[in-house]
């Protein structure tokens, strides 16, 4: 007879942090783009290279295409 082998998975860390990617609702997302943009046209530092003259909503908008906008969304659970 074949022999029959079954793996165990480990079991995961009682305390470990999860991070689930979600997408934002389209509320959400003006709401950061135009939070972020505010910022930027306040003088905040961006994050990325934009191109000579770019508005600060086309900076905005770029930046969190690329996912580095420094906002958090919570949501009640």
């Amino acid at each position: 007879m074949p022999e029959t082998r079954v793996q165990i998975p480990a079991a995961p860390p009682k305390f470990a942090w999860v991070i689930k990617m979600f997408r934002y609702t389209r509320f959400e997302k003006a709401r950061i783009i135009g939070a972020r943009a505010l910022q930027i046209a306040m003088g905040a530092p961006v994050l990325i290279n934009v191109p000579e003259g770019a508005s600060p909503l086309d900076a905005a908008i770029v930046e969190f295409e690329k996912g580095i906008i420094p906002i958090t969304v919570i949501r009640p659970s």
